[in-house]
């Protein structure tokens, strides 16, 4: 379908990702399975991450492609090239309480630009890039992301501050204000960490 969107999820995949939430690599891996997970419905979805972390995303139903380990820019030009031609969007895997029905709406809203962002609940960041032309991806993500993809064309995109496509997770404070939307994956992880702390 002309109108289809690939979503391109970077995620670390490594027991370094999400180190502010301590060493716990299970609790960042059922974060990015739950991002996966809601992003599924909505389109074509292709992870870049490791070769020991694909085959959890395989299973959900995702294509996985090998992170080059170069670091996050690299891995999202991976991603978008293996997405291959057609609206592509790049979607952050931080994004425990992010529904299906939150991403397919602001796909529809960017499906009428050339280039568009989300910005983190912060203000600071950014959650999701997209273009209808994958070569005219310039994705800056990082940080102050926000204000470097608005210096680079995409046009921001105005999603409540609640949305779930907003709340993405650094911190254990981060988990903590979602708590009750957030992800069954992300859920049975937390559970799990708390009941061996006991």
């Amino acid at each position: 379908m002309a109108d289809a969107w690939t979503i391109v999820v970077p995620v670390k995949g490594t027991a370094a990702a999400k180190s502010r939430l301590g060493a716990d690599s299970g609790l960042a891996r059922a974060i990015a399975l739950d991002t996966v997970a809601a992003a599924l419905p909505v389109g074509r979805v292709v992870v870049i991450t490791s070769a020991a972390a694909a085959a959890d995303f395989r299973a959900l139903g995702a294509e996985t492609v090998l992170d080059p380990g170069q670091g996050l820019s690299a891995a999202v030009l991976q991603g978008i090239e293996a997405a291959g031609p057609g609206r592509v969007a790049v979607l952050q895997g931080d994004l425990p309480a992010l529904t299906s029905a939150e991403l397919k709406a602001a796909l529809s809203l960017a499906a009428s630009a050339e280039l568009a962002f989300i910005a983190d609940a912060a203000g600071t960041g950014t959650t999701l890039i997209t273009a209808l032309v994958p070569e005219r991806h310039r994705p800056a993500f990082g940080e102050g992301s926000r204000v470097a993809h608005g210096a680079a064309g995409y046009i921001e995109l105005y999603v409540d501050k609640t949305s779930g496509l907003r709340c993405d997770v650094d911190t254990w404070a981060d988990l903590e204000r979602l708590e009750g939307r957030l992800g069954r994956r992300t859920v049975q992880a937390l559970a799990t960490i708390r009941q061996s702390a006991r």
